[in-house]
C-alpha cells in the first residue's frame, strides 16, 4: 500500500470514459496532471453511484486544475461502460478484474456484513501529485461531501493560496 510521498504503483488497466471503452490507461502516462484515483466496490449500487455522480457533476471543477478522475473497481470494461451510459458519467472507470491493482494499492480487503466475512474493495482516494507521487489519502471513504472535500485538496496542491484569504 502506498503511503503519502511515496510514488504511487504505476497499472495499465483497460478503461471506459463516456460510455466508451476499448483503450488502456497507464497512470504514468497522465504526468503531469494531478490524479484522483478513487476506489469504489461496484458499478451501480447506491453508494458508488452517488459517488460517480458527485465527481462527474464537479469534473469541470477537477479540470480547471488541470486534474483527472479515475475511478477503479473489479467490474468488467462491459459493466463500466453500462454504468457510465446508465447515470451519464463523466469520469473515466478503469476495469481490474484481477485484483492486482488493488491489491497493490490495499483495498482489497476482509470485510464484515451482517456477521459474515468476505473479501471486498474498501472505498479508498489517492490524490496523487503532477511528479507521480501520493499527496493524500483518504481511507474508508464516507460518500457524502467526499468528491467536495477532494476538491478542496486538488485546489490547495495546485494553488495554495486558494481558500487562504
Amino acid at each position: 500500500m502506498p503511503q503519502i510521498g511515496e510514488t504511487a504503483p504505476d497499472f495499465t488497466l483497460p478503461q471506459t470514459e463516456n460510455g466508451t471503452g476499448g483503450e488502456t490507461l497507464t497512470l504514468s502516462s497522465l504526468r503531469p496532471s494531478p490524479v484522483v484515483l478513487y476506489f469504489y466496490p461496484k458499478d451501480d449500487t447506491p453508494g458508488c453511484t452517488l459517488e460517480a455522480q458527485d465527481f462527474t457533476r464537479l469534473a469541470p471543477q477537477f479540470a480547471a486544475f488541470g486534474a483527472r478522475i479515475i475511478g477503479i473497481s473489479k467490474d468488467s470494461p462491459a459493466r463500466h461502460e453500462k454504468f457510465c451510459a446508465k447515470h451519464s458519467l463523466d469520469v473515466v472507470l478503469v476495469s481490474d478484474e484481477s485484483g492486482d491493482t488493488c491489491e497493490r494499492y490495499g483495498t482489497w480487503v476482509e470485510k464484515k456484513m451482517y456477521g459474515k466475512t468476505h473479501m471486498g474493495i474498501e472505498r479508498r482516494t489517492l490524490l496523487i501529485d503532477s511528479t507521480g507521487r501520493v499527496a493524500r489519502i483518504w481511507p474508508k471513504v464516507k460518500v457524502a461531501g467526499h468528491a467536495e472535500e477532494v476538491l478542496e485538496a486538488v485546489k490547495h496542491l495546485i494553488k495554495p493560496e486558494i481558500g487562504d484569504n
